[in-house]
């Protein structure tokens, strides 16, 4: 019976450190988030356009294959769409 209240006690103790450590991420993240978003408000203070900043973000997060695919799969859309 002791054998299970030790393992009892060391899964306890382990489960804490991880919610322990989730926790501090989740409080570096938000963080992170709020630097984020005061990054994008001086850059739109200083005249950029933030929506075009983010679009670049996210396409630098892309390989060369992946956003010739989007772009292309966008074009034939457009044209089916009469956009072009």
């Amino acid at each position: 019976m002791e054998q299970q209240v030790d393992a009892y006690q060391v899964t306890a103790d382990e489960l804490r450190q991880f919610v322990e450590r989730i926790e501090q991420l989740e409080s570096e993240k938000k963080d992170i988030s709020e630097q984020i978003k005061e990054v994008y408000a001086e850059s739109k203070g200083r005249g950029y356009d933030t929506k075009a900043l983010r679009m670049i973000v996210s396409l630098r997060r892309k390989d060369k294959d992946q956003i010739a695919e989007e772009e292309a799969v966008l074009e034939i859309y457009k044209e089916a769409l009469g956009m072009r």
